[in-house]
């Protein structure tokens, strides 16, 4: 696989590996599990923390970073956990559609624009 696609498909790897570990099965179980405080909605923190949980799996030595041997298929560029979460602010940001900071059950299970 070509490092471009390769660095395109790693957070949807990331996001199935995690997605099999918890074994969610419907959007509200994904608002219910992300939402660790409770109050119904999903911050942009609990997010990270929820789609960091593959990404800390895959990091066997726990550097922060992935390398090319911890990747799907063993190459492509270094990802550190500083650029999976920031990616993941960039997706939380375009799934928030009403701009309040949090994601309820229908902006969690709508696609990013």
């Amino acid at each position: 696989m070509p490092r471009t696609r390769l660095l395109l498909a790693t957070p949807f790897l990331l996001l199935a590996v995690c997605a099999a570990q918890a074994q969610v099965q419907a959007t509200s179980d994904y608002l219910q599990r992300m939402d660790t405080d409770g109050d119904g909605r999903v911050s942009l923190e609990e997010y990270q923390a929820w789609m960091s949980y593959a990404f800390e799996r895959m990091d066997a030595n726990g550097d922060g970073t992935l390398t090319p041997d911890e990747l799907p298929g063993g190459r492509g560029k270094p990802v550190s956990l500083v650029e999976h979460r920031a990616k993941l602010a960039r997706t939380f940001n375009r799934q928030d559609q009403d701009r309040n900071g949090y994601l309820d059950a229908r902006e969690l299970s709508a696609p990013p624009l």
